[in-house]
C-alpha cells in the first residue's frame, strides 16, 4: 500500500499519443493495466542484438500482462536511418520481433516525444534525466507510472530486469 496521496503520485502516461510503426494512431492508454518495457531502439547499434533478448522477454511474460514498446530513434550516431517500414522489416527478419514499434521518434532534445519527456522525469538510480544512448529501458507499472530504468548495457535477460518485471507483474 502506497503512502502517497493521489495528488502526490506521478501522473500516468496513458493520455500520451503514440504513432505506431504501421501508421496507427493510439495512445499509451492501450497498455492500461499492463506492465510495459519502453526501449529506444536502433538497427545499426552495437546493442542491436538486444532485440533477440527483448523478444524472448516478450514471449516469456506476455501472457502475464507484459508488453514491450520499441521506439526507433536516429539521434545517436545516426544508427537508425531507415524508414518505419524498413525498420519493421529489419526487426522481423533478423530478430523475429512481434512486439509493437512506434514510428521513429526523438527521445531527447527540442523535438523530444512527449512519452520520453515524461519517462525521463524518473530520477531514481544511475540514469536520471536525458536518455544517453540506444536501448535504454524504462519499466512502466500497471498503474501507468515508471517503476524502473535500465541503461543500454543492461541486457534484457539481466537478473535485475527480470526481477523488476516479476515485481511489477505481481
Amino acid at each position: 500500500m502506497s503512502f502517497l496521496s493521489q495528488t502526490q503520485r506521478p501522473a500516468p502516461l496513458y493520455p500520451i499519443p503514440l504513432l505506431l510503426n504501421d501508421g496507427t494512431r493510439t495512445n499509451f492508454g492501450q497498455f492500461k493495466g499492463r506492465v510495459v518495457l519502453v526501449v529506444n531502439v536502433a538497427s545499426n547499434c552495437g546493442f542491436t542484438p538486444q532485440y533477440a533478448g527483448l523478444e524472448a522477454l516478450y514471449g516469456k511474460f506476455r501472457e502475464r500482462g507484459f508488453e514491450i514498446l520499441g521506439v526507433p530513434c536516429n539521434q545517436f550516431a545516426g544508427q537508425e536511418p531507415g524508414t518505419d517500414s524498413e525498420i519493421a522489416e529489419f526487426c522481423e527478419r533478423n530478430f523475429g520481433v512481434t512486439f509493437p514499434l512506434t514510428a521513429k521518434a526523438d527521445v531527447r532534445g527540442r523535438n523530444q516525444h512527449l512519452l520520453y519527456s515524461e519517462l525521463t522525469k524518473f530520477r531514481t538510480g544511475l540514469l536520471p534525466g536525458a536518455v544517453k544512448w540506444n536501448f535504454e529501458k524504462f519499466l512502466v507499472g500497471r498503474d501507468g507510472t515508471v517503476a524502473a530504468r535500465f541503461g543500454p548495457t543492461v541486457e534484457p535477460d539481466s537478473p535485475k530486469v527480470i526481477e523488476a518485471i516479476e515485481d511489477a507483474l505481481g
